[in-house]
């Protein structure tokens, strides 16, 4: 049997919803989960509600194995993140002196101001997450990973976090091109496959390339010999129905 490690990723910004701010961060931490087999199951934008973070963090946690937050933990009045997730888990929040004295490391003392200070702010119980680029931490409570919204800061706390993630089945895939038919031509004998193969999911994408759409058939599975029977099943289907549209 293959091990399941789930995940989902909480992004967090009044910013992302008005779209001022595009999101990348979801993306990349899929991408980063993929490699290492750990099913992404869930993205989620909220507001910078406190009330609305409290209720997501809640719902996600008991949900998935783990819960990837973005954005919110600066030094701003509405960087409410730590504060939130604090609430989610019922426990205090103050000033750690573990980050402190990380922003002491580049900020000099008499620059560390009440704003500043903010970004030590730290749920009781949460172990910090490194920040290499800032040195202002992340933190890590329960099964919640609390990072930064900048992308290149968020990248850097995720590599840091990476080695203490469960790793489960990496996930595997083939993509096959569908011959420039159009899905509507393939599509009931591509459900019959589905069923037929229940651990692999199957799904049909379009794309426009040269002024026309182009279909790719995109399987994925955690197990290799399952993958390799709908995959020559599909290619059946495909090359079978491309005959016929070319009589």
């Amino acid at each position: 049997m293959s091990e399941t490690v789930t995940a989902a990723v909480l992004v967090i910004g009044d910013e992302i919803l008005s779209g001022r701010t595009k999101d990348t961060n979801s993306g990349y931490i899929a991408h980063f989960l993929t490699q290492i087999g750990v099913d992404l199951r869930e993205i989620r934008v909220v507001a910078d509600d406190e009330e609305e973070i409290v209720a997501a963090v809640n719902a996600l946690r008991a949900k998935y194995s783990y819960v990837f937050t973005t954005g919110g933990i600066g030094p701003t009045h509405d960087d409410i993140t730590a504060d939130a997730v604090a609430k989610a888990f019922g426990v205090e929040i103050s000033e750690d002196p573990r980050a402190i004295a990380l922003l002491l490391e580049r900020i000099k003392p008499e620059d560390l101001n009440a704003a500043r200070r903010r970004m030590a702010r730290i749920p009781h119980g949460a172990a910090l997450v490194d920040n290499p680029v800032s040195r202002a931490p992340g933190f890590w409570i329960g099964n919640v990973i609390v990072m930064a919204g900048v992308p290149f800061i968020m990248q850097a706390m995720l590599d840091g976090v990476a080695p203490k993630i469960s790793r489960g089945t990496p996930m595997i895939s083939a993509t096959l091109d569908a011959h420039g038919l159009p899905e509507g031509a393939y599509g009931e004998g591509l459900a019959a496959l589905a069923k037929k193969h229940p651990s692999v999911s199957i799904g049909s994408y379009p794309r426009l390339q040269d002024g026309r759409f182009v279909n790719q058939v995109v399987l994925r599975c955690k197990e290799a010999d399952a993958l390799a029977a709908a995959e020559a099943d599909v290619a059946a289907l495909l090359e079978e129905t491309a005959q016929r549209h070319r009589l």
